[in-house]
């Protein structure tokens, strides 16, 4: 992977926005980088898909072995909710996507899992929809991108389309987040694309009538997409209406998803796979001896409350509202650094098909919400 500048487009913004991506700018600092990218071999997106594929069947066998061991309390989750994880295991009700986030030694030729992103992963529209149409931009069909997220998205929700229960899929997320909102009214195009009826309800207006979860038109909820981490939903108030729901109504992402969207998982893969070439030495609750580590909160997202540690003493910190939970320590990784920032790699799995990849950049070893999304070619 290496950094390369093609010529800038002074009508970008016009460009995306035309594509309905409203978020490309942070208070006048772009997100979306479209004046350079990474430009990679065959080989390493090749490289990139086998790791994709072999760490997500090893989730799978983590998921089953927690559920086995019933090893709940170690990622917090609360009891009312785990049979409605077994149950969901049981029924092999089906996940639509995940993105793994690697670390790139370049030295090495090594790739490291840092985390997987399971719940409520985004940038799905960016890798799908803005970089395929940057690509086009400046190389057309000339070149060629490890991408191919909108058609495995068309082709996933067609082969869960006749599983699904009811006759409309619901979609929602919180009605603030223009990202949110993009990244959800795109897999429910992609939705519409497979055939399924569709409904947006925002989940402040999800509703409850005693029995079961209803819109605001007071029709009933069987399936639903939601943009909604399960670790806030079985916190709230209404959360407890998750078991008593007489639809058992389908929830896409599954809750089973909640084993794997905490960060405790990767001391659970560490344990089942030791010195696995593309895991990372991780423990919960201790760094067990290690010297330089990177220590996360269990329910961290976008970066926050993390501290990497070198030779025992804190070097960098970032702030936020997680860790009641406790924490997981991961060996350091060596990130791949070009002079334009930090870099790491998210891997797309949708269905069972690694489809995709995107690469996230930012001024310092931590990717946050503020890191910058590259788009890349292969050649």
């Amino acid at each position: 992977m290496k950094i390369k500048y093609n010529t800038k487009d002074p009508n970008w913004i016009k460009r995306v926005e035309d594509l309905g991506y409203g978020y490309h700018t942070d208070n006048q600092t772009p997100y979306w980088i479209d004046h350079y990218h990474f430009s990679i071999t065959d080989y390493f997106a090749e490289k990139i898909y086998a790791a994709t594929a072999e760490l997500w069947q090893m989730c799978l066998h983590a998921v089953e072995h927690v559920i086995e061991h019933k090893k709940y309390d170690i990622f917090h989750i609360p009891k009312y909710i785990q049979h409605h994880i077994e149950r969901s295991w049981e029924n092999d009700v089906p996940s639509i996507y995940g993105r793994f986030d690697f670390a790139y030694d370049a030295e090495k030729q090594q790739l490291k899992m840092l985390e997987f992103n399971a719940d409520t992963p985004t940038s799905l529209f960016e890798c799908g929809v803005v970089q395929w149409h940057w690509k086009e931009h400046f190389f057309g069909s000339g070149k060629d991108q490890f991408n191919s997220v909108h058609e495995q998205l068309i082709q996933s929700w067609t082969d869960l389309k006749p599983y699904l229960k009811g006759n409309i899929l619901h979609f929602t997320c919180i009605q603030e987040s223009l990202e949110d909102l993009t990244n959800t009214e795109y897999l429910r195009d992609t939705a519409i694309q497979a055939g399924i009826n569709t409904k947006l309800v925002y989940i402040e207006d999800l509703g409850w009538n005693g029995r079961c979860f209803v819109d605001l038109e007071g029709e009933e909820i069987n399936s639903i997409f939601k943009l909604y981490p399960w670790e806030w939903m079985v916190h709230e108030e209404f959360g407890i209406n998750l078991v008593n729901d007489s639809n058992e109504a389908q929830w896409i992402e599954p809750s089973w998803k909640m084993i794997l969207s905490n960060k405790a998982i990767l001391a659970i893969l560490w344990e089942l796979y030791p010195h696995h070439p593309l895991l990372l030495e991780t423990y919960i609750g201790t760094p067990n001896g290690m010297t330089n580590y990177v220590k996360k909160p269990l329910l961290s997202r976008e970066g926050a409350n993390i501290s990497f540690v070198v030779n025992k003493s804190e070097i960098y910190n970032t702030e936020g509202d997680y860790g009641s939970e406790g924490f997981v320590y991961q060996k350091l990784a060596q990130l791949h650094k070009e002079e334009t920032g930090f870099t790491i790699i998210g891997s797309w799995i949708i269905g069972q098909e690694p489809c995709g990849i995107t690469f996230r950049e930012s001024d310092y070893p931590i990717t946050t919400d503020k890191s910058r999304f590259i788009p890349h070619i292969i050649e």
